[in-house]
């Protein structure tokens, strides 16, 4: 990997700031390619204060990919647009799942700390059976020297 390569993880590869020329000859396509998956909605480009379209690097993966598709294996734009549209619902996806297991391993730790706590005398902690319900009052000791 080159000094100054952007990935997939890099803030820069999500940023909207390659004018239109520079994302279409990144991409190997007329800028009026550009115009129209515009206005079918393949690639959405952000907007500068002008109104001219901004391209992240991001875009321009995704110009290739829909060129890619339509060009060599033969799909429609209209089934380009759903292709893209499920890949970008099962990447939520992935991204939900990685979140909920990270936050049920956080809660497994969590669980096997307490349960370590419980095993050792003289600590508060104290297992109850989990379908009981009981009240604890709790009544410090009187000093015996008042």
């Amino acid at each position: 990997m080159s000094e100054g390569y952007v990935g997939s993880g890099d803030p820069a590869y999500e940023a909207k700031v390659l004018m239109i020329s520079v994302a279409a000859r990144m991409a190997g396509m007329h800028p009026q390619t550009l115009r129209q998956y515009d206005r079918l909605g393949l690639v959405q480009p952000g907007r500068a204060a002008g109104g001219g379209r901004r391209y992240s690097v991001r875009d321009v993966v995704l110009l290739r990919e829909v060129q890619r598709l339509s060009q060599d294996d033969g799909i429609n734009l209209a089934g380009v647009k759903r292709i893209i549209g499920l890949e970008r619902l099962l990447e939520q996806a992935q991204q939900r799942v990685a979140r909920l297991e990270a936050e049920l391993d956080a809660a497994y730790r969590r669980i096997a700390e307490l349960e370590a706590l419980a095993t050792f005398p003289g600590r508060d902690l104290v297992p109850t059976n989990r379908t009981s319900t009981a009240l604890v009052v709790w009544r410090p000791r009187r000093n015996p020297e008042r």
